[in-house]
């Protein structure tokens, strides 16, 4: 369904993949969608039976705005962004001044956990990485030009 705010909504249920959801919020932001989470894992057929009729009337308006195989750019989209995460951290992980921060930060590299914003073409992002023990927050953000392969320390 079309929410009044805009964005089509889709409603869920049940564990969430915080994975994939961590790349779904980038993507979609373009495609105008937010996940809404309904309920937890205990549901009964009236509420699922619900949930499923509101996709449907969702799926049916952004196939009319998107095309019939809109489902397929947007696992696309989903698969592209994937990689470009997996090439921003190639690039963050055999970087001195990247790894000196970490450092700095008593961040381990396999504990690391970030956000990356495109920042106006698809090779340069904004990234944000974050610290969650001791506390929350961002601990430095950098800029990472996946084209050069290069890392700037922004704060």
């Amino acid at each position: 369904m079309i929410h009044k705010d805009g964005y089509y909504w889709f409603l869920t249920y049940g564990l969430p993949d915080f994975q994939r959801e961590e790349f779904e919020k980038t993507v979609n932001k373009k495609w105008k969608i937010k996940t809404v989470r309904v309920a937890g894992c205990v549901v009964t057929q009236e509420l699922m039976d619900s949930v499923r009729s509101e996709n449907k009337k969702t799926n049916l308006a952004l196939q009319k705005r998107y095309g019939k195989n809109w489902k397929d750019l947007y696992d696309k989209d989903i698969q592209d962004y994937t990689m470009k995460q997996v090439d921003i951290m190639d690039v963050l992980i055999t970087n001195k001044v990247f790894r000196k921060e970490l450092a700095k930060h008593k961040i381990e590299i396999d504990d690391l956990n970030k956000d990356a914003e495109e920042l106006g073409r698809p090779d340069f992002y904004k990234v944000n990485i974050n610290k969650i023990y001791p506390e929350n927050g961002i601990a430095f953000t950098v800029n990472v030009d996946l084209k050069n392969r290069t890392v700037n320390l922004i704060k």
